[in-house]
């Protein structure tokens, strides 16, 4: 086994580096009990300092005459009681050592429910951020919350002549949803009758993901989710400004109790969210901005025909020999400019060759080649249902974009309702949709009228 240097600290000072390290005596080692604003600042003093992490805690932190370690460790009977104590710290810290990176240093876990599924993609936007939402594939949405399906109505229809007709149609939407995904579930059981051997609570959630995945496309965009988010006090500084540049009332207003909540774990990491010449002219920029674009996109035209699926609208010719060049940087000695124009001397095959190499025996999925793949670029366009749009969005790396949700695209036909004769129930609610949409979109604007689209 490798030997590193074991650090010596006395019987107390291994006592309290007992609170608050994993281990005293391994070169890898996590921390625990303490808030995110003093890991912040203990990791933006660590770059500064020629010590060893437990050394910094222990001198600059725990011994510190200022702070002291009740002013650090999380309190039993009241955790918060740490985190206001350390804010002066992290501060301190924060000005004398640190810049925007600092704010990578701590994060939160933040539970967002009842949120639309536009928030939900509002909320996914970030790339500095890890989430977790609720599946229409495995959960069924027809349980009602209170007196009223699972379903968000925002406040510019509430606040408008649209309010009954909207209602009447969600409620309408979710009966045919439950009722369909009712009679799906028994059509599969029938058509995949459960064996012996198996386990009936795993057949159970088999059939009714089946059922679930096939109905899902009458859900609307209004349909509510729950969010959990893991985020760094960055990465949610970031959202909290695009939130307040949103054009939708619910966006602005959750993004307000997020700020609330997360005000209470991570302070200073938000400090500049709301504050006049920070955060707010960093939104009121970012609401110029689209509001100027949308002032040179108003007469450009709307789709007329449907295009593909997918289409390759933009590629890098010499992508190939950039990858293959790229492939064989890391393992040979060679600089980038004569690997390039010894890829180019390669015939088709032995380019071929290296880039297989680089992809290997990929055995699912997961197994995902370097970095050198990244190389160059190829820009799709994709037109599809809402549904494979947020496996996309949520489920796949890459750098996405994406128009307003509408029905204007047309929708998608399940087989499986095909089959069983319920196309003109399907069809009926589709164009009831468009309609809906259509007159919310006339009086109140493309924005609002994309809580009537269906997944679909």
């Amino acid at each position: 086994m490798f030997q590193y240097h074991q650090e010596e600290f006395t019987e107390q000072e291994k006592q309290v580096l007992q609170r608050f390290v994993t281990n005293i005596d391994r070169p890898v080692f996590a921390l625990i009990n303490l808030p995110e604003v003093v890991k912040g600042a203990l990791f933006a003093r660590y770059s500064r300092s020629a010590k060893s992490l437990r050394r910094l805690l222990l001198d600059e932190f725990v011994n510190d005459s200022e702070t002291g370690i009740e002013a650090i460790a999380l309190s039993l009977d009241d955790p918060m009681i740490g985190s206001k104590r350390a804010e002066d710290l992290y501060r301190r810290v924060f000005f004398e050592y640190g810049d925007d990176s600092v704010a990578q240093l701590g994060g939160a876990h933040l539970a967002c429910e009842q949120a639309s599924n536009l928030l939900t993609k509002v909320l996914e936007w970030g790339r500095l951020a890890a989430y977790l939402e609720q599946s229409t594939r495995y959960i069924r949405y027809d349980a009602r919350l209170g007196d009223r399906y699972r379903y968000y109505t925002p406040p510019e229809i509430d606040d408008s002549r649209h309010k009954s007709a909207y209602r009447k149609h969600m409620e309408r939407v979710f009966d045919e949803y439950s009722e369909l995904v009712a009679m799906m579930i028994g059509v599969f059981e029938e058509r995949h009758p459960r064996s012996e051997s198996d386990s009936k609570m795993i057949y159970n959630s088999t059939i009714r993901a089946k059922a679930c995945d096939t109905v899902r496309g009458l859900l609307p965009v209004a349909t509510t989710s729950n969010v959990g988010i893991y985020g760094t006090g960055q990465a949610y500084e970031m959202a909290l400004v695009r939130m307040q540049a949103s054009p939708l009332a619910e966006v602005r207003q959750y993004g307000e109790m997020m700020l609330e909540e997360l005000r209470k774990v991570i302070p200073s990491f938000l400090t500049r969210v709301d504050l006049p010449d920070r955060g707010v002219r960093w939104s009121e920029y970012l609401a110029g901005v689209r509001s100027e674009l949308e002032r040179h996109a108003e007469n450009l035209g709307t789709p007329t025909d449907r295009s593909p699926y997918v289409q390759l609208t933009d590629w890098d010719p010499d992508g190939e020999e950039k990858v293959a060049a790229a492939a064989l940087y890391a393992v040979s000695e060679l600089p980038d400019d004569a690997l390039q124009e010894l890829v180019r001397s390669m015939s088709t095959a032995e380019r071929a060759q290296v880039i297989a190499a680089m992809v290997g025996r990929r055995a699912n999925r997961r197994h995902k080649p370097g970095r050198a793949m990244e190389r160059t670029m190829y820009r799709f366009d994709v037109s599809c249902d809402i549904g494979a749009f947020r496996d996309l969005q949520r489920h796949r790396l890459m750098t996405i974009e994406w128009q307003k949700f509408s029905t204007r695209l047309g929708y998608d036909l399940p087989a499986e309702i095909e089959e069983l004769g319920l196309g003109d129930r399907w069809t009926s609610l589709m164009d009831s949709s468009g309609e809906l949409y259509e007159k919310i979109r006339s009086d109140l604007g493309a924005e609002v009228a994309q809580y009537v689209v269906p997944f679909a």
